[in-house]
């Protein structure tokens, strides 16, 4: 049997340009199996499903190797599983040399190993520096004043009468709450700085 694997990392993604690769390669429609996940792990319903299909003598066609995953071990665990354990064949579009059908040698396997081991790593490496230019670029955004997350809530112009009612018991906390439109995380949170300001802090 002939089967297809395609990943992307979310559902706003399109998957037309990894279909548009397979569309003539003779795989029945059945056995696509994509799935929209992150590349961190395999923990992925269709990449588990097609495990369970997957046996010897099977071929599995992927566009490139980041499509399989992006950490680098465990994509060579997947990669060993597959072609030694399972009998599977792999092939990847994007790198013709990681064709397992064509390297049943000892210097063929070598080879093929040694090129998925070098692109394993390419794409893992690209990750990790694309989550730390990621980090760097929030920090120095941080530094110039830009503020992330939700807009922080202001309280009411009342605000100080609001408390004061709540604080005789001529308001509860859930209206409080309601007039204010703020969670009682937030209340209290503003409750303490409006006293602060006030000097009431006891």
């Amino acid at each position: 049997m002939i089967y297809a694997y395609i990943r992307v990392s979310s559902t706003d993604q399109k998957t037309d340009r990894q279909l548009h690769a397979m569309q003539n390669l003779g795989i029945p429609p059945k056995n696509f199996y994509v799935d929209y996940y992150s590349g961190i792990d395999f923990e992925r319903p269709r990449y588990i499903n097609l495990l369970s299909e997957l046996k010897a003598g099977d071929l599995l066609y992927i566009k490139s190797i980041d499509r399989l995953g992006r950490n680098y071990e465990e994509i060579l665990n997947q990669w060993r599983l597959l072609t030694k354990e399972k009998g599977v064949d792999i092939v990847v579009l994007d790198m013709p040399i990681l064709d397992t059908r064509q390297y049943k040698d000892l210097l063929g396997t070598f080879i093929s190993d040694l090129v998925l081991q070098v692109l394993s790593f390419v794409a893992q490496n690209e990750r990790d520096n694309i989550r730390q230019r990621q980090a760097e670029g929030i920090k120095a955004a941080k530094l110039r004043g830009v503020r992330f997350g939700r807009p922080e809530k202001k309280p009411p112009p009342n605000f100080g009468e609001l408390v004061r009612a709540w604080e005789q018991g001529e308001m509860k906390t859930l209206d409080v709450l309601k007039t204010c439109n703020i969670c009682r995380s937030t209340f209290y949170i503003k409750l303490k700085e409006y006293k602060l300001i006030k000097g009431n802090i006891k």
